[in-house]
């Protein structure tokens, strides 16, 4: 696994896409519990190199009810993103994650995570990718089902600051999914 890391962070597969040099950022051990799959790092992350070290990592660690020593805890959770690069910025916010980077590593390192027993797919590119046509027809869809995914799969919107309206206009996500989010990390990171 230690190896795979390290070629996983020398990877330059979409250099020529990327406003800044390559710089895959991810976390995980072949003891995680939880595998967090997000979207992208965006340019704060890009720069610290350490995965979720922005508002919305502060918002998704609320949401999981733990602290940041248990977050970074590579036995307790694998951060792995769709894309491991920022890929640059649109006209209202970042890009999506590059494609490249799913297909060609994921499989690898979940190969050598066997003690995994929550897979949090944060997003419409998680969600997409991994539930395929048992995705919903929308991100609120799919969240709103979120039982009918586990124990494997616990869909979530993402935790950005830019969602706060989607969260107003869904007030079901925070007395309905986060306690059963809480209560599933909480037994898996004691």
């Amino acid at each position: 696994m230690e190896n795979l890391i390290k070629e996983i962070r020398n990877c330059t597969i979409c250099e020529d896409y990327l406003p800044n040099e390559p710089r895959p950022i991810l976390q995980a051990s072949s003891s995680s519990k939880i595998i967090i799959i997000g979207q992208a790092p965006g340019q704060k992350v890009q720069n610290s190199g350490i995965p979720w070290d922005d508002a919305s990592g502060n918002n998704l660690r609320k949401w999981l009810a733990v602290d940041k020593q248990q977050f970074y805890d590579e036995k307790l959770f694998a951060l792995i993103p769709m894309g491991f690069c920022f890929p640059g910025t649109g006209k209202s916010g970042d890009l999506p994650p590059r494609k490249e980077c799913a297909p060609k590593w994921h499989q690898q390192v979940f190969t050598h995570m066997k003690e995994a027993e929550l897979i949090i797919l944060i997003g419409l590119y998680a969600q997409k990718y991994y539930l395929a046509n048992d995705a919903k027809r929308t991100l609120t869809e799919t969240v709103k089902n979120y039982d009918s995914y586990l124990p494997k799969y616990l869909p979530l919107p993402h935790p950005s600051p830019r969602n706060n309206i989607w969260l107003r206009k869904n007030s079901w996500f925070e007395t309905d999914v986060i306690p059963v989010l809480q209560e599933r990390v909480s037994r898996l990171v004691k």
